[in-house]
């Protein structure tokens, strides 16, 4: 298959390292040159383009039978969302229209769900988040969904969960330098994946995700912050972080839900199995890095 990787940075990259190792034909777009090296390195085809610029994606060397789309809003607020995920979702669809994909997979985001109680979660849950960036994420997302529906347009979303990994963590990070603090009574649920795993569900739903379809991408266990933090504290010997309410100048985006997101659909349907199934293993080697 020839395949577009669409921000090719923390997921792409590797996903375009293993599909390459798959035999597979695939191309790494970035807004920029910089990194091409690495891109190369993996056996990727480095391109530059920009998801804003709909005048630089007809300039790519298409048709291409799978794309995926792991843009980055680098971390901006609902203008630059509005203009990464929105418009650039838009500008994707018109662009491949005239040659479809066999397959669309897009990266979404599990802070679409608003739920504050601790209840499960799956793809049919209502998704009416309250902040403006996970609003203009499920814009995307219908987006796609339309195109779907009535174009045939081969879109599959992926809700994935708080990505971690080589290098990424923000609790775990924030744990080590001592900075780390309980909301409220720390009873409050982490839904977490590794990148390799986003990885591998990102290859079943190439392979085997069925056009219009939605998947949470997320492990096997939420944890409540509070077992999360003793579990590092005993791992670690390091003192268990202070208690702290969170305000609006302080709380991150995901830190105003509560909320156990279920994998289920994902590992019946795709037959999909994580790695990394809690985050016992997932950091089981950064744990050992740093005791």
């Amino acid at each position: 298959m020839r395949v577009l990787i669409v921000g090719c940075g923390y997921v792409g990259l590797p996903l375009g390292a293993e599909l390459v190792k798959r035999g597979h034909a695939v191309f790494g777009l970035r807004r920029t040159a910089e990194g091409a090296e690495e891109l190369q390195a993996a056996g990727l085809t480095p391109l530059v383009g920009d998801v804003t610029r709909p005048e630089t994606l007809r300039a790519l060397p298409g048709p291409f039978d799978w794309v995926v789309n792991t843009v980055s809003s680098s971390k901006g607020g609902a203008e630059v969302y509005r203009a990464v995920y929105v418009d650039g979702t838009r500008h994707l669809i018109e662009w491949l229209t005239a040659t479809p994909p066999r397959k669309f997979v897009h990266t979404s985001s599990t802070s679409v769900y608003a739920q504050t109680d601790g209840s499960e979660v799956t793809e049919t849950s209502s998704a009416q988040p309250t902040t403006d960036t996970s609003q203009l994420l499920v814009e995307a997302e219908d987006l796609l969904r339309k195109a779907a529906r009535e174009e045939g347009f081969p879109a599959v979303v992926l809700r994935v969960a708080g990505i971690y990994g080589p290098e990424r963590g923000f609790l775990f990070q924030q744990f080590l330098r001592e900075e780390a603090r309980l909301s409220g009574d720390g009873s409050r649920l982490l839904n977490m994946i590794h990148r390799d795993d986003v990885v591998s569900a990102i290859i079943a739903a190439l392979e085997r995700g069925k056009p219009g379809r939605t998947y949470n991408v997320t492990d096997n266990e939420p944890v409540s912050q509070r077992a999360f933090f003793e579990w590092l504290t005993d791992k670690l010997h390091k003192p268990m972080p202070p208690s702290a309410d969170e305000s609006g100048a302080t709380r991150r985006k995901r830190a105003v839900t509560n909320k156990r997101v279920s994998n289920r659909r994902l590992r019946e349907e795709l037959a999909w199995t994580p790695s990394y199934p809690t985050f016992r293993e997932g950091y089981a080697e950064d744990v050992r890095r740093n005791a």
